[in-house]
């Protein structure tokens, strides 16, 4: 039987991002001038409070509980050789988060965050693995040194896997959304999205990945040299198309969605702010709705913040993904929102606020 009130799709939700509250913004700013300490004392944690109030549209914004979603997918250039491990990590990692062994697992539960993992373009099917939903668009993309990534219908597919995921955690009641990736070699594809994106040289927007050689990383340049001759698209479903990996593309819509929704983003490291770049390409409206987590190791990734105009909360000289260093970052967002709503006002606490 089909759904009554089935979820809105990504081309529905293109057009529904809400602008910004200003006054749920003026309200948080109010308060926080009459809290028990000097101005602007708390420094950017009184920004973040106040860009999160104009987020969600509350005064008194709430980001709890959070909500963590792995999206996996393999990418046909690990075939060119750039990682330092084998495509067939992907799967093995998976079923690593399904049974709750991954850095993410362990920061989640110390989070007490939902936590779900998408297999949306395993080679290996991950549908026996339990504690997996399987929402898959297909085995891997193409080898993007030598074919598209996926075709165009097929990015709107992992758009809307990325939806769904999305809409899931809100309607359980989620206030923020951290998200996460696996698949060997998406920062090869990553890398080739943000030199399409940007215009940047492959140079700077290329790392070491997985923590591979000099030799290996220079190979990896050429690989992505090779796949940005083919051409980078007239649009930003085109370069997805050409370049893209499943489980990025699948971030980008539930960025999108979360935006529709007044849910704050918490953007990870390279690949997830790459996806976040995407995300704003298609829906301009998206890049209010995102919070920088940290600054990765990776490089290219100070461009793709820069890209965006972001500014990472941390800087930890992490280079892992699965969404492990937003996670670590999120513990300043429910304190920035703590602080306004439980501090003290001078009215409150009898204190002299001076002249």
């Amino acid at each position: 039987m089909p759904e009554l009130n089935p979820p809105p799709t990504f081309a529905e939700l293109l057009d529904s991002i809400p602008p910004l509250d200003p006054l749920a913004r003026q309200r948080a700013c109010a308060r926080l001038d009459r809290l028990t300490k000097p101005p602007g004392s708390l420094g950017k944690l009184e920004h973040l409070v106040a860009d999160l109030a104009a987020m969600t549209g509350q005064a008194l914004p709430r980001v709890d509980p959070p909500a963590v979603i792995v999206f996996a997918a393999d990418h046909g250039v690990a075939a060119e050789g750039v990682s330092a491990f084998p495509a067939s990590v992907t799967a093995q990692m998976v079923a690593n988060f399904a049974q709750g062994g991954a850095a993410i697992n362990v920061f989640a539960r110390r989070l007490k965050a939902r936590l779900e993992v998408v297999d949306v373009g395993v080679s290996t099917s991950c549908a026996g693995v339990a504690g997996v939903v399987v929402d898959r668009v297909r085995g891997g993309t193409g080898n993007i040194a030598r074919e598209d990534a996926m075709s165009q219908d097929e990015v709107l597919a992992a758009l809307n896997v990325g939806v769904r995921a999305a809409q899931r955690a809100t309607d359980q009641g989620a206030g923020c959304l951290i998200l996460g990736e696996m698949g060997i070699a998406n920062t090869t594809a990553s890398s080739a999205l943000l030199a399409a994106f940007t215009g940047l040289s492959v140079d700077a927007v290329t790392g070491r990945g997985t923590g591979i050689d000099d030799h290996r990383l220079r190979h990896k340049r050429e690989v992505i040299g090779r796949a940005l001759a083919r051409g980078t698209g007239r649009t930003a479903l085109d370069t997805l198309a050409r370049f893209g990996g499943l489980e990025i593309v699948a971030m980008a819509g539930a960025c999108v969605s979360a935006a529709a929704s007044r849910t704050p983003v918490l953007v990870d490291g390279f690949i997830a702010t790459v996806a976040a770049l995407a995300a704003t390409r298609l829906a301009p409206g998206v890049r209010d709705y995102l919070v920088f987590g940290h600054r990765s190791d990776e490089a290219g990734h100070g461009e793709a913040l820069a890209a965006l105009g972001g500014e990472p909360l941390l800087a930890l000289g992490l280079r892992l993904g699965e969404g492990s260093g937003a996670a670590l970052a999120y513990p300043l967002l429910q304190s920035a929102c703590d602080m306004l709503a439980e501090m003290a006002t001078f009215d409150d606490a009898g204190v002299d606020a001076g002249p």
